[in-house]
């Protein structure tokens, strides 16, 4: 696999000779258990998979090369690179501009740009209106493009069902990056609604068969749709794509749900269900499917708490939290400067899409057991700097030398 040039500030001297150390080991990745850092007092799982994948290592890389070789031009980022702020905020602090925020709302005038400027395309890719509008602009948007390979082949896989008339459904959050990019590139070639859940998935379901009036569709999946859309024909014949960073079981789950409406709708036999429903099994991301796996396997451990890093807005991390939340107590922290102290932590809830402090987080049961994790966009030398800080509280702990000795 293609290696790539990552700042040394993003690294760590404890997280990556770890991940290296279990690479090595099982090369095929069918070992999924956690590794053991035991302190003493204290002991840290340390999940078999998470932080930078593929795709965030390959945008890191474009973007400082842009930075390097451009030093007297101005250079901007369409909108995040990568859903992590202290990557975010290290770009800014070199002089990066975003265009857009995550949402799409423009931050800087399109007209502020010439065509001397460089812009670089996040790791979500872009829509195929704003490449559009920088081609307008004098400005080729591929050559610093950092859009994560595993995007473009959901991209791809959706083109090639469009242009054997299928309708594509994407199921993703309809607001994020990605999805938005994904969306407007598929429907390009075909019909296209975006799907965020399996309730939406059941409500499509009953316009396939027909069991609700068609003159609801409009007002049930607003703003999610491509325009001429029409559920009449164009559920005929469908296929499901997905935001790569979505939990995998619940595409998986919606994808299956849909196949099986379609074979009961039309009576079809298993040779005839390619004739109404795609096969897209293909598409979903193996960086995204391993930190999933990995967390599944972590949380078949015990432990007294969950620490999940990454940034708030970041969905693969989201949906981490969502899976570690069933069994322990988690909190999903941006960086170690959310922890407090050894009373108080500041960490995000997703329920009510705040932050908020808890106190009393660490356990007082000998030794405290505590799993830690991140998303893909996660810099491994956050996840150390986390676990220093939280070995910090706790007295006659083994020197980090002596335990990473097995590394």
């Amino acid at each position: 696999m293609k290696t790539f040039n990552i700042p040394d500030f993003y690294r760590s001297r404890i997280i990556t000779p770890i991940k290296e150390f279990r690479r090595k080991n099982d090369k095929l990745k069918r070992d999924y258990a956690p590794t053991l850092l035991d302190f003493g007092p204290v002991q840290f799982l340390i999940a078999r998979h998470f932080g930078f994948c593929y795709g965030v290592e390959n945008a890191i890389d474009i973007a400082y090369k842009a930075i390097h070789e451009n030093p007297d031009r101005r250079i901007f980022l369409l909108s995040e690179m990568i859903h992590n702020p202290d990557v975010n905020r290290d770009l800014t602090d070199r002089g990066v501009r975003f265009m857009m925020d995550t949402k799409g709302n423009q931050l800087i005038p399109w007209e502020e740009l010439t065509p001397e400027d460089i812009v670089i395309v996040p790791a979500f890719g872009t829509t195929v209106e704003n490449q559009h509008k920088l081609a307008e602009l004098g400005i080729n948007s591929y050559v610093y493009d950092t859009t994560c390979p595993f995007v473009e082949k959901v991209w791809n896989r959706a083109a090639q069902i469009g242009e054997k008339d299928y309708t594509i459904i994407v199921h993703g959050k309809p607001n994020h990056e990605e999805t938005r990019a994904t969306f407007s590139h598929s429907k390009e070639n075909a019909p296209t609604i975006v799907i965020k859940d399996l309730k939406q998935a059941i409500q499509l379901a009953k316009y396939i068969t027909g069991e609700v009036p068609l003159s609801g569709f409009a007002i049930d999946f607003k703003g999610q749709f491509s325009e001429g859309f029409d559920p009449q024909k164009d559920l005929q014949r469908i296929g499901v794509v997905n935001q790569t960073t979505m939990l995998a079981s619940d595409t998986q789950g919606i994808a299956d749900y849909l196949k099986n409406v379609m074979i009961r709708h039309y009576a079809l036999k298993p040779e005839q269900v390619e004739e109404r429903f795609a096969n897209t099994r293909d598409t979903l991301c193996y960086a995204t499917n391993d930190n999933q796996d990995a967390t599944y396997a972590l949380l078949t451990h015990q432990a007294d708490l969950v620490i999940v890093a990454g940034g708030y807005n970041s969905s693969n991390t989201s949906h981490l939290v969502e899976l570690c939340e069933q069994k322990f107590p988690t909190y999903f922290i941006e960086s170690v400067n959310k922890i407090l102290d050894n009373q108080l932590i500041r960490h995000f809830d997703l329920a009510k899409k705040e932050e908020i402090v808890t106190e009393n987080y660490l356990p007082q049961t000998a030794p405290a057991r505590i799993m830690l994790t991140c998303g893909a966009s996660c810099p491994d030398a956050v996840v150390e700097a986390i676990l220093m800080r939280l070995l910090s509280f706790f007295e006659g702990t083994k020197p980090v030398e002596e335990v990473m000795q097995a590394f």
